[in-house]
């Protein structure tokens, strides 16, 4: 049976209301997944979803019905505010069917990730084309050391703080980039041109994952990708 859940965060960024609404909107590859909606109440959301809401630049909503009561639905409710910031209220609700605290914890976490990441692309990438991509590490990575393994590919060490400038293996070759996020579960970099997002699914039961965001139209999707799965192979053999 099914147990209802809320995810609320709120705080401001520098930046403007249009721009965040851009960012969730017509934006999401920059720091979430792409995904868009059709812009009017009833129109169409990602995954089969509805928009509820549509308020530009003050109130989006979209929501998932399913069988037997379930439901998803996430809103965003947004203000201007003096000194070129915008105040944000982020609500994600729905109804959990299996293994309730765990998946809480997992979306939790995840959500202070994807709004961490959505200040960065709006301070360092907005409105600036984007190729994503995204894959999961090997099932070996699903392991107690599976997230641990893959810091240490990347260079972190216990001494590695957020905010650190690091010179780092990633998939394209050796760079520098900014760790712009760093928890047990969950690590960012920032180069000068993408955005790297690691995840450990594994404290959730699933392989690690990987998105990056790179900002550069001109960049080979297909060859990107390969290049990402095979790092991760070369990772966890």
């Amino acid at each position: 049976m099914g147990k209802k859940f809320e995810i609320v965060r709120e705080g401001e960024l520098r930046t403007t209301p249009e721009e965040y609404w851009d960012a969730v909107t017509t934006g999401n590859g920059g720091w979430l997944w792409p995904m868009e909606f059709e812009p009017r109440v009833g129109g169409a959301a990602a995954f089969g979803g509805t928009v509820t809401e549509w308020d530009p630049p003050h109130r989006l909503a979209s929501r998932m019905d399913g069988d037997n009561g379930w439901f998803n639905q996430v809103e965003h409710t947004v203000e201007g505010r003096d000194g070129g910031k915008t105040w944000f209220r982020y609500v994600h609700s729905g109804v959990f069917t299996d293994d309730w605290d765990n998946q809480y914890d997992g979306a939790d976490q995840h959500t202070d990730f994807y709004l961490h990441t959505l200040g960065q692309y709006l301070a360092h990438f907005s409105r600036r084309p984007v190729v994503y991509l995204s894959t999961d590490a090997p099932a070996a990575s699903n392991s107690p050391g599976g997230f641990t393994t893959l810091r240490g590919a990347l260079g972190l060490t216990t001494a590695t703080a957020q905010d650190d400038m690091i010179r780092t293996a990633l998939p394209g070759g050796e760079t520098e980039a900014v760790v712009d996020y760093l928890h047990p579960n969950f690590v960012g970099l920032r180069t000068r041109d993408a955005l790297y997002r690691f995840f450990g699914r594994n404290a959730f039961g699933a392989p690690v994952g990987v998105a990056v965001h790179h900002f550069d139209a001109t960049a080979d999707a297909a060859a990107e990708q390969k290049a990402l799965e095979d790092w991760l192979q070369g990772v966890y053999a």
